[in-house]
C-alpha cells in the first residue's frame, strides 16, 4: 500500500520551515508511534508547539490533525510487523489497565463501525448475496474465523456455500474458485496485515465476473476498491493480537440481515435440524451437566 501523506511530506519538503521539517522526519523515521500521539505530544517530542503540528497537518491539504493522523494509522496498519505492534502496544498500554484499555478500545470500534458502514452499501451487498447462484467466502489467516463464523450460518440460509479454507498452498484458492463466473458473489474477509492470497483470489472472481462483496477496515484496504459495496470495521491492533470485534459485529449484522429476508427457509430448516439434534443428542439437556441415566 503506498502512502499518500508520505507522497504529500516529499511534495512539500521545499516550503516547509525549520519546525515542519523536523515534524516530518519524525514521521517518516517514526510513523508507528506518531500515528497515536496527540497533536500535542508529536510537538513536544519534535521540539515545536502544538499549533505547529495542526498547521503542519493543513499545509499537507489535511482538513486537520486528525484527517492527517487517520491516512498514518493506515500506513500502521499495513505496515508493522508482529514484533513492531508488541513493542508499541507496551508503549501506549504502560501505566494502565489492560482489560479496560482493551476493553474501551473495542467498544470505540464498534461505534466507529456503525459511522462507518453506509446503509447503502450494506444493502447492496445483502442484495447481492440473496440473489447470487453460488456464494464464496474466503478468509485466510486471522480473518479465517470470521469466514468460517459467516460460513456456518450462511450454510443454514442457502444451498449454494463454499467457504474457501486457509490450505497450505497458495494455488488451492485458484483451484477451488476455477468455476465460479457471473451470478456468483464471492465475500472476502482481509484486514492487516492483509493476505495476499486473499487480494489474489478476489481479484480472480472478479477478473471473471463474479460480484464482490469486500469486508475490511477501511477505503485503504487493498480489497475495499474491488467491491461495489465495501463493508468498513475498524480492526485496530491490541498488542499482537487484531481486534476483530468490529468485524465480527459486522459479520453479525450481515447475517441477521439476509436472515430476515428468509425467514420461511430458516424455519424449516431448524424444524427439521431440531429433531436431528434430538435423536443424536447433540446438546446437553441437563442443567446440571450429569447424565440423567445416572441418576
Amino acid at each position: 500500500m503506498t502512502s499518500d501523506l508520505m507522497s504529500r511530506i516529499e511534495a512539500g519538503r521545499d516550503r516547509f520551515s525549520k519546525g515542519q521539517r523536523r515534524i516530518a522526519d519524525y514521521i517518516e523515521t517514526h510513523y508507528d508511534k506518531a500515528a497515536y500521539m496527540t497533536a500535542s505530544k508529536l510537538g513536544s517530542v519534535t521540539g515545536v508547539s502544538e499549533s505547529t503540528v495542526v498547521r503542519f497537518a493543513t499545509e499537507l491539504g489535511y482538513s486537520g490533525y486528525p484527517h492527517m493522523q487517520r491516512d498514518l494509522r493506515d500506513i500502521v496498519q499495513g505496515r508493522l510487523t508482529s514484533l513492531q505492534r508488541l513493542e508499541l502496544t507496551w508503549d501506549r498500554l504502560e501505566g494502565q489497565s489492560v482489560l479496560e484499555a482493551v476493553m474501551e478500545s473495542d467498544i470505540n470500534k464498534i461505534r466507529a463501525t456503525l459511522a462507518a458502514v453506509g446503509e447503502e452499501s450494506f444493502e447492496t451487498a445483502v442484495k447481492m448475496i440473496l440473489s447470487a447462484k453460488r456464494i464464496y467466502i474466503l478468509g485466510l489467516r486471522t480473518a479465517a474465523f470470521l469466514a468460517d463464523f459467516l460460513g456456518y450460518y450462511m450454510h443454514l440460509m442457502f444451498e449454494n456455500v463454499t467457504v474457501l479454507e486457509d490450505g497450505s498452498k497458495s494455488g488451492d484458492i485458484f483451484e477451488k474458485l476455477f468455476r465460479v463466473g457471473e451470478g456468483d458473489v464471492v465475500i472476502g474477509v482481509t484486514f492487516p496485515r492483509y493476505s495476499k492470497r486473499t487480494l489474489r483470489g478476489m481479484r480472480f472472481a472478479r477478473d471473471r465476473g463474479a460480484g464482490i462483496v469486500s469486508i475490511t477496515d477501511g477505503p485503504a484496504s487493498p480489497i475495499a476498491k474491488l467491491s461495489p459495496c465495501p463493508l468498513y470495521a475498524p480492526c485496530e491492533m491490541a498488542s499482537f493480537v487484531d481486534s476483530l470485534v468490529a468485524p465480527l459485529s459486522l459479520v453479525n449484522s450481515l447475517v441477521v440481515a439476509l436472515a430476515q429476508h428468509r425467514r420461511d427457509e430458516i424455519s424449516d430448516t431448524f424444524s427439521v435440524l431440531e429433531n436431528i439434534w434430538d435423536e443424536y443428542e447433540t446438546y446437553e439437556k441437563s442443567m446440571t451437566g450429569e447424565d440423567e441415566d445416572e441418576n
